[in-house]
């Protein structure tokens, strides 16, 4: 995961839930936005998508 960029990363949390993907592995993606402490980005891409 650390190889992903922020945008990405953001983009496959949403492509996660939307394919309702395994908890654990949302949860992963979970720790590693509040470890990057990007967790404002969710907001920002669900308002620029949506």
């Amino acid at each position: 995961m650390k190889q992903l960029s922020d945008s990405l990363l953001i983009q496959s949390y949403h492509k996660a839930l939307e394919l309702n993907l395994s908890d654990e592995f949302i949860n992963q993606i979970t720790q590693e936005i509040r470890n990057r402490s990007i967790q404002h980005l969710l907001d920002k891409y669900v308002t620029h998508v949506g």
